[in-house]
């Protein structure tokens, strides 16, 4: 199934490549009035002074919102969806996707340093709208079924790529791999494990913290958090944005 899983995400994904684009080249960022500014529950109020005790990371971790969805630390899995829901970042354009533009030089440092290392990434998916998000899961749940799309797709709203801050990424020249599991073992995955925090992101699906994320591993799927915390999660051991930042997480509520 899983296989089948991954050929449609692919195919959904890959299409998405110039969704917007004139969009994005203004830089606009879509807000709507009446979003709140509390805190969902289980997680930090903005602002809010954040302890390190509990993951050894030594920062600040009020320094940025966890909730504001233009924030680089912003956290948005099943337990918290994306305020408000129509939320579009200011873009920029990698290698003719778009991401959010915090994360476009770095993305873009990443790019050129696995190429010189021999690894070869190519984008697959990066910024997706609501409106996307609800065509990809939709496709997945018409072609596997609801409960194997939650499993592998987020339910639009709930989508880290919503923030423009999530990419995933392939390797054209070894695709057997791609979007896959053994991706992890592969030089690639092995590259990007070892290498992503150097340039401000996360391998943001560990394995063995399903329960956690809400989702199986996919070592694929790096996310942009500045390389402060990426540095500082890699030195203390700490794999979730969840456990780093002190945001629950899990299945859908």
């Amino acid at each position: 199934m899983l296989g089948c899983l991954a050929a449609v995400v692919l195919a959904v994904t890959v299409s998405h490549r110039h969704e917007d684009v004139a969009t994005s080249a203004n830089g606009t960022r879509g807000t709507v009035p009446g979003s709140s500014a509390t805190a969902p529950h289980g997680r930090s109020a903005d602002g809010a002074h954040r302890s390190h005790r509990r993951t050894g990371i030594p920062l600040d971790l009020s320094a940025h919102s966890t909730t504001d969805a233009s924030s680089i630390w912003v956290v948005v899995n099943k337990a918290h969806p994306i305020r408000p829901l129509d939320f579009r970042p200011v873009l920029g354009i990698v290698r003719g996707y778009q991401v959010a533009r915090a994360a476009a030089v770095p993305l873009t440092r990443l790019l050129h340093a696995s190429e010189a290392a021999g690894v070869g990434f190519k984008i697959a998916s990066a910024f997706r709208s609501y409106a996307y998000q609800v065509h990809v899961h939709d496709a997945l749940a018409s072609s596997e079924g609801s409960v194997a799309a939650d499993r592998v797709s987020a339910r639009p709203g709930y989508s880290e790529h919503q923030t423009g801050l999530a990419v995933d990424l392939i390797t054209p020249a070894h695709p057997r791999c791609d979007l896959s599991p053994c991706f992890a073992t592969g030089q690639a995955g092995r590259w990007l494990a070892t290498n992503a925090w150097r340039y401000g992101f996360i391998v943001r699906y560990p394995p063995g913290d399903q329960a956690i994320t809400g989702y199986r591993a996919e070592p694929w799927h790096i996310r942009y958090v500045g390389r402060p915390l990426a540095a500082a999660m890699r030195a203390a051991g700490v794999t979730t944005l969840e456990q780093a930042l002190h945001v629950t997480g899990g299945g859908y509520r």
